[in-house]
């Protein structure tokens, strides 16, 4: 596998995150954007959501469908992508549609769009990488497991839907895992 060219494009806050060590980083999250495209991922990514901070939700890399990928955030940061993992994982974003633009709708949870071979042989050359430079890392895991909260519907407030699903069924786990060499996780208590 050929190394990946990854293009730094760091968030405007991304120095006001907090710094960790690579020891810390045993996980990585692989999310889908559930947006349209890297242009929105971007714009998502550099709104402020926590004023004592000044800073946003974001994952460290977003793999756009052809293959190019960008670092939003350094390793070493911890960026905010994975409700009570961030300070141990790596966040890794897939453009994809996801349930786009009708997250919290229940007529509307069905992923429908595949992964790209391109996108997914950057996402196998990356997890390589990481493995090289961060020495703990051994596991991986959707962000549907991690997250498990539930909210209202937005077309019915008695329905009570999972807020993350993805990186949804279309995502080849099977290929990626065997690929990678990290262990999936499928769910497990936070430390």
């Amino acid at each position: 596998m050929n190394e990946l060219t990854i293009h730094d494009w760091p968030l405007p806050y991304e120095t006001r995150l907090s710094e960790r060590s690579a020891s810390t980083v045993d996980l990585v999250v692989i999310h889908c954007t559930e947006l349209p495209d890297m242009a929105m991922a971007r714009e998502f990514g550099e709104r402020i959501r926590y004023e004592e901070t000044q800073t946003g939700n974001s994952g460290h890399y977003y793999i756009d469908r052809d293959g190019r990928t960008a670092r939003f955030v350094g390793d070493l940061r911890i960026a905010h992508h994975t409700f009570r993992y961030n300070p141990r994982s790596i966040g890794i974003e897939l453009v994809n549609r996801g349930r786009y633009p009708h997250w919290g709708d229940s007529r509307h949870q069905a992923f429908t769009e595949p992964y790209p071979e391109a996108q997914i042989e950057s996402l196998l050359a990356l997890l390589q990488q990481l493995k090289r430079t961060l020495p703990h890392l051994t596991t991986i895991a959707g962000h549907d497991v991690l997250d498990q909260r539930k909210e209202p519907a937005s077309d019915d407030p008695a329905l009570l839907l999972p807020r993350r699903l993805d990186p949804g069924p279309m995502f080849p786990w099977e290929r990626v895992v065997a690929g990678c060499g990290l262990r999936r996780l499928m769910g497990e208590p936070v430390d």
